[in-house]
Formats: C-alpha cells, sequence, structure tokens
C-alpha cells in the first residue's frame, strides 16, 4: 500500500517515496547509509499508514533525525517532500520524455511479471535513479538498469523474461497470439487486458468477422454462417441426427462453420504479418490449425492459447451473468443449450491438446492473463536469445559517447557491483 503525503498549504496529494527523501538527506549533508537508513524506516513506519499531512511527515522526520544524532546536519522542516528532478527518457529515435511509471510497470509485466511486483520493481528502480542523481537517460540505458535490478533483487529467470521481451520489442518480428475458447470462458475480456499489457492496438474477434460475412451472405445461401457455433451442425445436411453421437454432430457442425471462417481469420492475420504488426485474433473460431497456414518464409512468431472453465457451475454462472451485463445475449438461451456448449468445449480442448497448443484454465482472470503472457514469453525464447550486451548495446560495458551525466554511471555501478 502506498503512503499518500497530503500537502498542508493546497491539499495536493503525491505518493510518498524514499528516494525523493534520501536525495534530500543527502543534499543536506548525511552520508549515503545513514540517509537510506533513515528513510527506509520511515517508511517501514508509514507502511500501514493510508494519508499522512506534509507536516507530520516533518516531524517525524525530525525525530528519526533526532534519535540518530542528526539534528544538527539538517534542517526538518526545510525539507522538501516532492520530488524537483525530472528524470528524462531519450529514445532511440531521439524522442525525449518524463520517465513514466506506468509505462515501465507494463514492460515488466509484459516480461511475465505480476502487477503488484511490477509496481514494486518500478518504484525502486525509480527511487534508485533519483538517489543517484540521475537526470537524463536513454531508453537502453533504462533498459540494462533495470535488467541488473532484476538479476540482483528479483531472480535471473525474471530478468532473462525481460531481456528476451526488450529484444523482441528492438524487432521486427511479427508477433500473432490466437485466444481460443468457448462461450462464457472469458477471450475477449483476457483479450483485451493481454492487448493493454503488450501494446498491442490489433484485436480481432472472430465473432465479428462472422457477422460482417453474415451481412454479405444471406441466410438462404448459406445457413451455416447464421447458426451459433455450438449448434452449427443443424445446418448440415442430416437427416438421421437423432441417431448420431451428439458430441460428434457438435463437433462436425463447428468444423464446417470454422472452415468457412478461416478465409477471414488468415486474411486478418495476413495483413498484420504484411504489416509487420502484432495482433490478437480471439474466438470460438481462433482454431490452431490457422497457424499451419501461416507463411514459412520468414516465419511469424505465432502462439495458440485456448481458455477453458473446467466447472460447469462456474460457466453456467458466467452465462448468467452475460445476461445481465448484455441482456442482447440471451442468457436463458445459452443455459438451455449449455450441454451443448459445454461439448463444443471439450472439442476445443482435444484440438488444442492435439495440436500441442497451451490450455490455460481461467477461474481467475489475473492470473489467465499471467499465464497467457508466459506463454508468449516462452514462445518467443524459441526465437531470441542474445546477450545483454547485444540487446542494450555498449551502455552494458560503458556510457560510451552519449550525453548522459556520470550519476547513471554511479547507478549502474552498484547494481553491477551488488
Amino acid at each position: 500500500m502506498k503512503t499518500i503525503v497530503v500537502n498542508d498549504k493546497d491539499q495536493t496529494k503525491i505518493p510518498f517515496l524514499r528516494g525523493i527523501l534520501v536525495r534530500s538527506l543527502l543534499d543536506a549533508g548525511l552520508e549515503f547509509d545513514d540517509a537510506h537508513s533513515l528513510a527506509t524506516e520511515l517508511r517501514e513506519e508509514l507502511d500501514d499508514t493510508e494519508e499522512i499531512s506534509a507536516s507530520e511527515v516533518r516531524e517525524r522526520i525530525s525525530a528519526l533525525l533526532e534519535s540518530r544524532g542528526h539534528l544538527g546536519a539538517v534542517d526538518p522542516y526545510g525539507l522538501p517532500l516532492t520530488s524537483t528532478m525530472r528524470i528524462e527518457v531519450n529514445s532511440r529515435k531521439g524522442n525525449k520524455s518524463a520517465f513514466s511509471r506506468s509505462r515501465h510497470e507494463r514492460f515488466l509485466q509484459a516480461s511475465g511479471m505480476k502487477a503488484e511486483k511490477a509496481e514494486q520493481v518500478t518504484d525502486a528502480i525509480y527511487e534508485r535513479l533519483l538517489v543517484d542523481g540521475v537526470t537524463t537517460v536513454t531508453t537502453r540505458q533504462l533498459g540494462y538498469v533495470t535488467y541488473l535490478y532484476l538479476r540482483q533483487e528479483v531472480s535471473k529467470k525474471m530478468a532473462r523474461r525481460f531481456l528476451i521481451w526488450s529484444e523482441y520489442r528492438q524487432s521486427s518480428r511479427s508477433l500473432m497470439l490466437l485466444i481460443c475458447g468457448a462461450v462464457g470462458s472469458g477471450k475477449s475480456t483476457v483479450a483485451t487486458e493481454v492487448a493493454h499489457v503488450l501494446d498491442i492496438v490489433r484485436i480481432q474477434s472472430t465473432d465479428m468477422l462472422r457477422e460482417v460475412m453474415r451481412m454479405m451472405i444471406p441466410d438462404r445461401l448459406l445457413p451455416m454462417l447464421h447458426t451459433s457455433s455450438f449448434e452449427a451442425w443443424k445446418a448440415l445436411p442430416i437427416r438421421d441426427a437423432r441417431e448420431r453421437d451428439p458430441d460428434q454432430l457438435v463437433a462436425d457442425g463447428f468444423r464446417s462453420q470454422s472452415d468457412l471462417l478461416a478465409v477471414a481469420c488468415e486474411a486478418v492475420l495476413q495483413r498484420a504479418f504484411e504489416e509487420s504488426v502484432p495482433v490478437i485474433l480471439e474466438g470460438v473460431h481462433a482454431h490452431p490449425e490457422l497457424l499451419e497456414r501461416l507463411p514459412d518464409d520468414p516465419r511469424p512468431i505465432a502462439v495458440h492459447t485456448t481458455l477453458a472453465v473446467l466447472k460447469a457451475k462456474e460457466l453456467k454462472s458466467r452465462l448468467k451473468g452475460r445476461g445481465k451485463e448484455v441482456p442482447a445475449r440471451r442468457a436463458k438461451r445459452y443455459l438451455n443449450k449449455f450441454d451443448a456448449i459445454w461439448s463444443l468445449q471439450s472439442f476445443l480442448l482435444s484440438e488444442a491438446d492435439r495440436y500441442d497448443a497451451a490450455i490455460i484454465t481461467n477461474h481467475d482472470k489475473e492470473k489467465a492473463v499471467q499465464q497467457v503472457i508466459l506463454q508468449v514469453i516462452v514462445e518467443l525464447s524459441k526465437h531470441f536469445d542474445s546477450s545483454p550486451r547485444e540487446v542494450f548495446g555498449a551502455v552494458v560495458d560503458r556510457v560510451g559517447g552519449e550525453a548522459v551525466d556520470d550519476s547513471w554511471q554511479q547507478a549502474v555501478t552498484r547494481l553491477a557491483t551488488e
């Protein structure tokens, strides 16, 4: 939980950052170890405090300084509680922007880190840069500092994932992520969250593609298009349906409908491939077979996941919820056809297993999102295996000829030798 500091004069609110306090204490004359220790102790005292006034923070700083014999070293009432520093980040294209913690957190999440942990790591790195007086940094330097911090403070595995994601982002390789699943499995929700974290702007729903095709081709010409995926078998020319296995009927109907949608799905993937942009294709018709039809030279990076809700009671509950949120979805109709939906999910899972595609149980949205992202990282690891020197360039060995103050080198040196 972050502690919010309220300015006594204008009532503005800012988060308490240990790095800002450390920097202020250093400027006031304290040694680094003393400043860091005092700021850490104050942060621990405020750990369960949601909100505190600036004047009370200064009083606590004063008390800590007095208890440690540093009262004469600094005027506690003159300590700034807001950062007067602006860390400027320069991109490889020459663009300049302020350090964005939300963007940094998302990059860590894209590497497979949980959101809460990503926030903690970003805060720690930001504080470290503030303490070391860094005012300007390039994206490669920030990446290398992050890599070093992850290797030292989190794990070598997490640092490796970050390195893989960093290398991919520097490449022009196409990434195609397919998210399949039956009705109520959470495909659209998970796809939206994953797209946000991975910074993918193109999301295509197979349901939307089917709807477009329905507008172009009337029911009387192609009735297969105008049925639900779990009832598509009813449009098949079958006379003895009652004598056949219900599960096989559902599977046959889905295959026939999926074949019709395959052309439109392939077009979406082909366009993304030609433009070298990442894309997410989500829907019940995002079949793993689509990936086998992609070009071989060069081969795009393709990831397929199938979401599943393995408890019938939970899936029914979700279908009821869909009806409350969007009445047009007619939850009652889905519940009446639940056996067919359950049968289709079983078929989709068997297909995922046949194609050796990842199956992810979606009982918890955040966990499912992270598992999809980790699956992306696993696939990327098959294509990217460069060293930190190759990914971050000369900054690994030295600052180089770039116009960066010595404070950045100090931050790197401290991390590299810890």
